[in-house]
């Protein structure tokens, strides 16, 4: 493992935005395996790893064998890429990357050398094929149109949101955000869109009119308000949501919207009893996971995430909790924004800084005038000894500050 984990970290930084040209010949050499099972291929700013669990459980518990692509991970790489909520085997990671590597030589012939990201998308594209799913989940890497990922033909496209995230390789505006994110749309398939501002909605509605793509929006073609789903595919009322957060209401509908129209296109049925159980049992990690009884964790790694990060704080600041936040996140992405957004809407709540051992995490000389913990570990187990009954952490920022955190947290409780 070590040296195929050696060969994919040295593609990491290579970031081609010239088209896909180079991703379709490697596709190509390797036998198109994107053509053999159906994808649902999911973009949008934040929401798209929530959105996937949710169909997962949907899918699985309808006896469907599910291919999912996601990233980043939060454990382990073989995270990024799942069958039923089961990572790839060591072995079958380490034997499809050297096909991988065998391809590249004849794809050198003529084009780049394949980047990190490309790496593993077509990793998980022949593990899928090779174990037969019954169909794909397939996250963007970034935006859509010149993803990666969009080599393939999705069945069903689905938007989870837009907002203002990756300005410098998708635009600064949310039309031009949307314009990106629509890329993914294909001609006579569908698509299935959360509530988006009228800019970007409207980019959304005429690339739909374009491809001729069946277009189902939420608010207008479905809803899931207090519990209840309305959609003319079905209804249920009083779901009960596992994950917290409003916004995870809004994802669980999408991903019910998108499932139901997944099983009606090939005459499926589709039982209230399993969708009831399945989106009262799914689980996402470090997406507002609880994972210990007063602390939680939140990959909120860009501003629109942290709006609703902050909303859920102040709920539970309204029931009665003293709230303290944890906050790590990279020298590269907009952290003076965050933490700036989070003094503003969250005066009252002590909000302290760390770095960690990820490359070109924050330290003393980027975080003038906020409190920096020299060590989270340290800081995270003094909480736990004095918390009481109504004190939580957040524990937030990247999400491979997260990922950290968490393998942390996991193992601590193995130890004990």
């Amino acid at each position: 493992m070590f040296e195929v984990e050696k060969w994919l970290h040295s593609r990491i930084g290579l970031n081609f935005r010239s088209g896909l040209g180079r991703m379709q010949r490697a596709v190509d050499l390797l036998g198109n395996p994107e053509k053999t099972y159906p994808i649902i291929h999911v973009t949008g700013t934040n929401g798209k790893g929530s959105t996937i669990a949710f169909m997962r459980e949907l899918f699985v518990s309808h006896g469907k064998k599910v291919g999912t692509f996601t990233s980043p991970h939060i454990i382990s790489i073989h995270d990024r890429i799942c069958i039923n909520g089961q990572p790839i085997a060591e072995e079958d990671f380490i034997r499809i990357a050297n096909q991988v590597k065998e391809m590249e030589k004849t794809l050198l012939e003529t084009h780049d050398q394949l980047s990190f990201f490309e790496l593993l998308t077509l990793i998980a594209l022949l593990y899928f094929k090779e174990q037969g799913v019954d169909l794909v989940l397939l996250e963007v890497g970034i935006g859509g149109l010149l993803d990666t990922t969009n080599v393939v033909t999705g069945e069903i496209a689905v938007i989870t949101s837009i907002g203002l995230d990756h300005q410098e390789t998708l635009g600064d505006s949310l039309k031009e955000i949307a314009e990106q994110k629509a890329g993914i749309f294909k001609a006579g398939k569908k698509a299935v869109i959360a509530k988006l501002a009228p800019e970007a909605e409207l980019v959304c509605q005429k690339r739909a009119r374009e491809l001729a793509v069946e277009l189902y929006q939420a608010g207008q073609d479905f809803t899931l308000n207090a519990r209840d789903f309305s959609s003319s595919l079905a209804s249920f009322s009083q779901l009960k949501i596992s994950l917290e957060g409003v916004y995870q209401q809004e994802n669980a509908a999408l991903a019910l919207e998108t499932f139901l129209l997944f099983m009606a296109s090939r005459g499926e049925r589709v039982e209230e009893v399993l969708v009831r159980q399945a989106l009262k049992e799914t689980h996402w990690a470090g997406r507002l996971e609880r994972i210990r009884p007063q602390i939680y964790l939140d990959g909120a790694h860009n501003l629109p995430a942290f709006t609703r990060l902050v909303e859920f704080i102040q709920g539970k600041i309204q029931q009665g909790y003293q709230v303290c936040i944890l906050f790590g996140a990279l020298k590269r992405k907009d952290y003076q924004g965050m933490l700036g957004y989070l003094s503003k809407q969250l005066p009252q709540v002590e909000l302290k800084v760390t770095g960690f051992e990820y490359q070109g995490s924050l330290d003393e000389k980027d975080v003038v005038g906020y409190d920096l913990i020299p060590s989270y570990g340290d800081f995270i187990r003094e909480f736990e000894d004095k918390a009481n009954g109504q004190d939580l952490l957040f524990v937030t920022g990247s999400l491979y500050f997260i990922s950290e955190v968490r393998a942390s947290l996991v193992e601590s409780d193995e130890i004990s």
